[in-house]
């Protein structure tokens, strides 16, 4: 099929770029600026004046949106916080704005979302695709992205990825937790028994994959592996497959709360997500189902 891509040069972007040539997809980019990418084609858009450059939708089956400001790129100030929303649901409004000018219809739309959806902190509930959503700010922005994603009317079949916390050595969330165990001074945060729920790189690609060709796939489905961890348990794991010790205590909340402000909440907070639609509506595989299977294929 003929894929565009927002976001493509992202860690997700380049990883299943790979995975969809491999396949015989033919993949195009929609970005701010003009890249070479071998056997991409880049096209440019412009979020502030709505324009997107000829022929990019032309002849498209399935969009994938995964262009978005960083959750955790900067301290959340009011601005900031705009800036995560909009970069998430202007491109998805142009898009379809456009389609819809351009009298196209495609088959689906495959947008990113975030565990984020159930609150930055659900404790020791256990939550799934049923469960209602959250009531902070990263609850109250994937709703609105996924409300967003629903109204795309240019698309036969909409379906939002909620994804949690993706372990790649080329950027996200993990090269920051390994830096300081590789110093020898890692730390379990806060309590430490915050859930994790966490999924290797490879795994959330093989999952895009199968939502962009299984086309009785529809609404928000879990990506997350079906073995969350606490926070601790994470810390310690890391630390024995890097052959580090860990003698250090907590890094306490309050010090995290002082340098990160509400921000702090993804790190503090904690979500046992389960994917339930994956397991009981899909056939789709598990390549890294442990933490500890899935880091020593990315640091060993």
């Amino acid at each position: 099929m003929n894929i565009l891509i927002t976001g493509g040069t992202g860690m997700i972007g380049r990883q299943l770029t790979k995975i969809l040539l491999q396949n015989g997809h033919k993949v195009s980019y929609l970005s701010r600026k003009k890249e070479n990418i071998p056997d991409v084609k880049v096209y440019t858009w412009n979020l502030e004046t709505g324009v997107i450059e000829a022929d990019a939708l032309k002849d498209i089956e399935v969009i994938v949106h995964l262009a978005g400001a960083g959750i955790a790129d900067k301290r959340w100030t009011e601005k900031q916080k705009q800036e995560i929303i909009d970069s998430r649901i202007k491109p998805i409004q142009l898009l379809n704005e456009q389609l819809q000018k351009q009298q196209i219809k495609i088959k689906s739309f495959i947008s990113a979302s975030g565990i984020g959806y159930y609150g930055g902190d659900t404790g020791e509930t256990k939550v799934n695709e049923n469960s209602p959503a959250g009531n902070d700010f990263l609850a109250v922005c994937t709703k609105i992205w996924e409300l967003e994603t629903k109204k795309f009317s240019q698309a036969d079949r909409k379906v939002s990825i909620r994804t949690g916390v993706v372990l790649s050595t080329t950027g996200g969330a993990l090269p920051k937790i390994l830096q300081p165990i590789k110093l020898g001074v890692g730390a379990p945060l806060g309590s430490g028994k915050q859930w994790m729920s966490w999924i290797h790189i490879d795994d959330i690609c093989q999952l895009y994959l199968k939502a962009i060709e299984d086309s009785t796939m529809q609404g928000a489905y879990n990506a997350v592996a079906p073995t969350p961890v606490r926070n601790k348990e994470f810390t310690q794991t890391a630390a024995k497959v890097l052959k580090k010790p860990l003698w250090l205590p907590n890094i306490p909340a309050f010090v995290l709360k002082l340098i990160f402000g509400e921000l702090s909440i993804t790190i503090l907070g904690g979500n046992y997500v389960a994917n339930k639609r994956l397991a009981e509506e899909t056939s789709f595989i598990y390549r890294f189902p442990t933490l500890e299977g899935a880091l020593q294929d990315l640091l060993v």
